[in-house]
């Protein structure tokens, strides 16, 4: 089993920023995506950004390329998300989740382990 546990958010005004952090335990395997995905109220989750086992590979949502930043840290087996420039419209439960298979980067349907999520509020 795998536990992944979600911290960092919380309320920032528009322009701020935020590093929220996702930290895996359990289980492990050698090869992985991380990914971050959001669920705002009434509204479908969405992927925001995902990180290989290798780290080489990044990838970002469109409507956050140039202000999100995913890395990794294996020593701690803790994958970040570091998001400046925050908008209003960034506001949403964040999830981290862990995809040991296949499947595109971008499918929440692909990813067998989910975080519980925590809350980013982006004030206008």
């Amino acid at each position: 089993q795998v536990q992944l546990v979600e911290s960092g958010g919380g309320l920032v005004q528009a322009g701020g920023s935020l590093r929220l952090s996702c930290a895996a335990s359990g289980r492990t395997f050698s090869r992985y995506l991380m990914g971050w995905f959001r669920q705002a109220p009434g509204k479908e989750r969405e992927s925001v950004a995902a990180i290989d086992w290798s780290a080489r590979n990044t990838y970002y949502a469109n409507s956050v390329k140039g202000r999100f930043t995913i890395s990794r840290d294996s020593t701690k087996n803790t994958v970040y998300l570091q998001m400046n420039s925050l908008k209003p419209e960034d506001t949403a439960v964040y999830y981290c989740a862990l995809n040991t298979g296949y499947g595109a980067w971008a499918a929440s349907g692909a990813y067998d382990y989910w975080g519980q999520g925590t809350q980013v509020t982006v004030s206008s």
